[in-house]
C-alpha cells in the first residue's frame, strides 16, 4: 500500500510542481515576494523528503547579475526538484536571499530537448542545422587545422570573439587566455547592454564605472524618485537584487515616485505616483525643458556647479589640464536659453509636441525635482539603446548635476541604481592579446564585409589607426549574438552564410541556438548545473557544486580549450599544472588576500554557502568622496570636474568621418534621429515605433526553450487600444509586425499599458524564419536596424518604425 502511494504520488510530481511554479511565477511577476512562511508551505505542498535525496547549493548564473541561491535536489544524478535560500528570515540585511521562477526552473534548460549532446560537423548549407555527429578528437583537430589556416594567411586580427556572458575575461576567462596564447584576437570594445551609458558616463564623470550609481538602499533616505525607463521588476527581479532592495526602501521613505517611460511597468504597477508616458528617444528633450524650468527658476545650485563642474557656463582656461577658456554662449546654460548656436530657448512648449509629454506636466516635475531635498534620479539601459543613446544618457545626468544634488545621502548621480556587488573573486588571468586593435561590439559584423577599410576616425577602432584584415573567423563561447542579438537578422543571416567572406564559425554552447545552427564546428557545453565556480555576492560567498556529472559527451570547457592548446603545443603554459578546481582554490586564495575576511577555502567547501555582513543602513551612494574634497578626489575627466561641456568631443565632432545624419555634440543635448517619432518621411509607411523589453521569462535569450516559462510569460507584442482600433485588431489575434527589414509573427497583448504611437516586444526571442521568411519565433531583431550609433559605434536596437496588420 505504501508503495502503490509513493508510485501514484512519483506520477503527479511534475503536474503537482508545474501547478505551483505557475502559481509561484505569476505572483512573483507582480514584484512581490512571499514570506518564509508562505515559501515552507509551498514546499510543503509540492514535495515531501525522500530516502537517497542529496541537496546541494549552487547559484543561478542568469544575466541579471543576482546571483540568488538555489538549493538542488537530486537522487541518482537526476534532478528531482529545485528549492532556493532557507537560511536567513524576513528581516531585511540578513533576508533570505530567493530566486525567482528562472532560476527555479533551471532544470528544465539542463534537461531541454535541444540540449546539444556530442561534438558535430555542419554538412548542410550554413545556416540549416544540418550536423553530423563527429568525435572530440576529430572536432579539436578541424578547429586546430581551420583556426592555423586563417592565422597563416590572414593574421590573428581575422579572429573576433567575445563572451555572450560578462566581460571577456569574465566568468568565462578561459576562452581568450586561450586565444591570446595562440597569438591574440579582434576583441570588442563595449558591450550590446550597456555601451552608450557606458560612454556617456567616461565623459561626463571619467569612468564607465559611474554608470552604476548610488545603490537602492539610497531610496530610504530620498524624498523623491525618478526612474527615466528603469524597471528592475523585470530586469533584477529576484530576492537577490534590487527589486526587493527598491521595495524595502521605498517603504521606508515613502518617497514619492515618478516613472517616466512608454510603458507602465511593473515597477510602477501601482506603487508609483505618477506615470509619465514618453515618447521613445525624446528623454533628452525632455531633460533640456525641464533644464530651462530649473535655469530660469532658479532651482539650480550655482555653487556647486561652478564648484563641483565644467561647462554649465563660462570657463577660464585650465593650464594644468590644457584646457582653454569657455565662452559663455558654448555652454550649457547658453544652448538651454536659446542664447547658443541655434538659438531655441528649450521651453515645455517647445518640447512637449515631440516627446508627447504635456507641457504642464513639464513645468510640475521640474519644480518637484527643485524642491527635493534628496532626489533620486535613475535611468534603465532602454533610453540608452537608442540611435542617439549617448545623448540620452549625458542629458539625464545633467538634472542631479543642475540640483547639486549628487554625493549626498538618498541622492543618485542619474545612472543606474544597481547594489555594489563586491564581486572581486579573482580571475583566471588572460595575458597581454598581442593583437591590439579592438572593434566597437556592435560593429563586428560590418568588420566581415569591410574590416581592411575600417579605421579610427570613421568606425571607433580602438588601439590601432585602422584593421589590416576583414574578420574571417568568428569564435564565439555561449550566448546567441551571433545571430538573434545582433540586429536585422535576415541580413545577417546572408552574411554568415557566405562562406566567402566568413570562412569558419566555432560555436561552443548549450542548446541549439538560432546563432549555434550557423557553427562549422559545434561543440556541446555543459550547463550551470554541471559546473562549478566561488560566487560573491553582497549578501553571500557561495562555493557552487557541481550537481550533476556532466551529461551526454558534454565536457568541461576547461578541459576541452587545455586539449585545444595541447594542438597548439601551448598546453602545459595554458594549464599551469591546474585542474580546473585547483584553479579555483588557487583563485579563491588570491582573493582572501585582498579580502582577508572571505572565510578559508576549507570553510567555504564544508559550508558550500556563508552568508556576509550587510547593513542596509551603510552609505552606498556615488561620488561621496568628491563631493567632500573635489580636488584630492578629482575626477578622471578632461578638467578633474563633472563635465558637462566636453573639449574631447568637440574634437570628436571636427574630426571623425560621421554617416550622414550622425552627430556628436560637446554639451548634453537632445539629438533627432532616424527611425524616431521626427522621421516624417519613413512614419509615412511605418506610423510605430517600436521597444523592445526585459521579460520576466528570460534574460536576453538564455531559457527561451523552457515551456514553463513560457507558459507562464507569454511573448506577444503590447499594443494600445486607440491603435489596435484603427487596425481592427482583437486581442490575442495573430498579427504581423513588419518594417523594410522582415515580419513578425506574433500576438498582440491590447493594453493601456503601452503609450498610443508606440508598441513593444519582449527581446530575447529566437529567431525562426518560416518558408515565407517570416519569423514565427517572434526575435525583435529581425526587424530592428543594423546601424550603429554616432559616438560609441553601439547598440541602436530601440529605434525602429514598424507596421502592424492583421494575418
Amino acid at each position: 500500500m505504501l508503495k502503490d502511494t509513493k508510485d501514484q504520488f512519483e506520477k503527479e510530481r511534475y503536474t503537482l510542481s508545474r501547478r505551483h511554479f505557475i502559481k509561484l511565477g505569476t505572483f512573483l511577476g507582480s514584484g512581490a515576494f512571499l514570506s518564509t512562511h508562505s515559501m515552507n508551505a509551498i514546499a510543503s505542498a509540492v514535495i515531501e523528503t525522500h530516502i537517497g535525496e542529496v541537496t546541494k547549493w549552487h547559484n543561478c548564473w542568469a544575466h541579471c547579475h543576482s546571483s540568488c541561491l538555489l538549493k538542488i535536489v537530486t537522487e541518482n544524478n537526476q534532478i528531482k526538484r529545485i528549492e532556493t535560500d532557507d537560511i536567513g528570515n524576513d528581516q531585511f540585511g540578513q533576508h533570505q536571499v530567493r530566486a525567482c521562477l528562472r532560476g527555479r526552473s533551471l532544470h528544465k534548460r539542463t534537461f531541454s530537448p535541444d540540449r546539444l549532446k556530442y561534438p558535430m560537423k555542419r554538412v548542410g548549407k550554413r545556416g540549416d542545422g544540418e550536423f553530423k555527429r563527429i568525435s572530440w578528437d576529430e572536432a579539436l583537430e578541424e578547429i586546430y587545422t581551420r583556426l592555423s589556416k586563417i592565422i597563416s594567411q590572414y593574421g590573428n586580427q581575422a579572429i573576433f570573439s567575445r563572451i555572450g556572458y560578462g566581460k571577456p575575461d569574465g566568468p568565462y576567462h578561459f576562452v581568450p587566455r586561450f586565444l591570446n596564447m595562440i597569438g591574440g584576437f579582434l576583441s570588442p570594445v563595449g558591450n550590446y547592454s550597456s555601451h552608450q551609458i557606458d560612454t556617456a558616463s567616461t565623459y561626463t564623470y571619467g569612468d564607465k564605472s559611474y554608470t552604476m550609481g548610488s545603490a537602492p538602499t539610497e531610496l530610504a533616505r530620498s524624498d523623491l524618485i525618478v526612474y527615466f525607463g528603469n524597471n528592475p521588476a523585470n530586469t533584477r527581479m529576484s530576492g537577490g537584487s534590487d527589486t526587493y532592495h527598491y521595495q524595502v526602501s521605498k517603504a521606508k521613505s515613502s518617497a514619492r515616485t515618478i516613472i517616466i517611460d512608454p510603458q507602465y511597468t511593473d515597477t510602477a504597477c501601482g506603487r508609483e505616483d505618477q506615470w509619465i508616458p514618453i515618447r521613445p528617444g525624446t528623454d533628452a528633450l525632455l531633460v533640456e525643458a525641464l533644464s530651462w524650468v530649473l535655469i530660469t527658476e532658479k532651482f539650480v545650485d550655482e555653487a556647486f556647479l561652478k564648484e563641483y563642474c565644467y561647462g554649465y557656463d563660462a570657463e577660464p582656461a585650465i593650464p594644468e589640464h590644457g584646457l582653454p577658456a569657455l565662452d559663455a554662449s558654448l555652454s550649457y546654460k547658453a544652448y538651454i536659453l536659446g542664447q547658443g548656436e541655434d538659438g531655441i530657448e528649450k521651453r515645455p512648449e517647445y518640447a512637449a509636441h515631440i516627446c508627447g509629454v504635456p507641457s504642464e506636466q513639464i513645468y510640475k516635475l521640474a519644480r518637484e525635482l527643485g524642491n527635493a531635498k534628496a532626489p533620486f534620479i535613475a535611468q534603465g539601459w532602454g533610453p540608452q539603446r537608442h540611435a542617439a543613446g549617448e545623448q540620452t544618457a549625458r542629458a539625464i545626468f545633467m538634472l542631479p548635476i543642475l540640483l547639486g544634488k549628487i554625493g549626498l545621502p538618498g541622492t543618485n548621480n542619474g545612472g543606474s541604481d544597481f547594489l555594489f556587488h563586491k564581486t572581486d573573486i579573482a580571475k583566471m588571468p588572460t595575458g597581454k592579446n598581442p593583437v591590439k586593435a579592438k572593434i566597437p561590439c556592435f560593429k563586428w559584423s560590418e568588420a566581415i564585409l569591410r574590416g581592411h577599410e575600417m579605421t579610427s576616425l570613421s568606425d571607433g577602432i580602438e588601439g590601432e589607426d585602422k584593421l589590416n584584415t576583414d574578420v574571417k573567423c568568428v569564435f564565439m563561447y555561449q550566448g546567441n549574438w551571433l545571430l538573434n542579438q545582433h540586429s536585422d537578422c535576415n541580413a545577417m543571416a546572408k552574411i554568415l552564410a557566405n562562406e566567402e567572406l566568413l570562412e569558419f564559425i566555432f560555436v561552443m554552447d548549450n542548446h541549439m541556438t538560432a546563432s549555434a545552427k550557423f557553427a562549422d564546428i559545434l561543440l556541446p557545453d555543459i550547463t550551470w548545473l554541471e559546473n562549478s565556480r566561488v560566487v560573491a555576492f553582497s549578501t553571500h560567498i557561495t562555493k557552487t557544486e557541481h550537481v550533476l556529472d556532466p551529461l551526454y559527451e558534454c565536457r568541461h570547457p576547461y578541459d576541452v580549450f587545455s586539449d585545444l592548446a595541447e594542438k597548439f603545443g601551448i598546453g602545459e603554459q595554458y594549464r599551469e599544472g591546474r585542474t580546473w578546481d585547483d584553479w579555483q582554490r588557487h583563485l579563491y586564495e588570491e582573493s582572501r588576500v585582498k579580502h582577508p575576511n572571505f572565510p578559508s577555502y576549507q570553510e567555504l567547501s564544508q559550508k558550500k554557502t556563508i552568508r556576509r555582513p550587510f547593513d542596509p543602513e551603510e552609505d552606498r551612494y556615488v561620488l561621496k568622496a568628491f563631493r567632500l574634497n573635489p580636488k584630492e578626489n578629482a575626477l578622471s575627466t578632461e578638467s578633474g570636474k563633472i563635465q558637462i561641456y566636453s573639449h574631447k568631443l568637440a574634437k570628436i565632432a571636427n574630426t571623425w568621418q560621421l554617416d550622414e545624419g550622425d552627430k556628436v555634440t560637446p554639451l548634453p543635448q537632445y539629438i533627432q534621429t532616424w527611425e524616431s517619432y521626427t522621421d516624417i518621411d519613413t512614419k509615412k509607411r511605418y506610423p510605430l515605433q517600436l521597444i523592445g523589453f526585459k521579460s520576466k521569462g528570460r534574460p536576453h535569450s538564455t531559457f527561451y526553450n523552457v515551456p514553463w516559462l513560457r507558459e507562464v510569460i507569454e511573448d506577444a507584442l503590447l499594443i494600445n487600444p486607440i491603435d489596435a482600433s484603427e487596425r481592427r485588431l482583437e486581442q490575442g489575434q495573430l498579427i504581423h509586425v513588419y518594417n523594410d527589414r522582415g515580419t513578425i509573427q506574433i500576438p498582440i497583448k491590447i493594453t493601456p499599458r503601452i503609450m498610443p504611437g508606440v508598441v513593444a516586444l519582449a527581446e530575447g526571442a529566437w529567431y525562426k524564419p518560416d518558408s515565407n521568411g517570416i519569423d514565427i519565433g517572434g526575435c525583435i531583431n529581425t526587424i530592428t536596424r543594423l546601424r550603429p550609433t554616432a559616438l560609441a559605434k553601439a547598440n541602436p536596437q530601440g529605434t525602429n518604425l514598424v507596421e502592424v496588420k492583421a494575418i
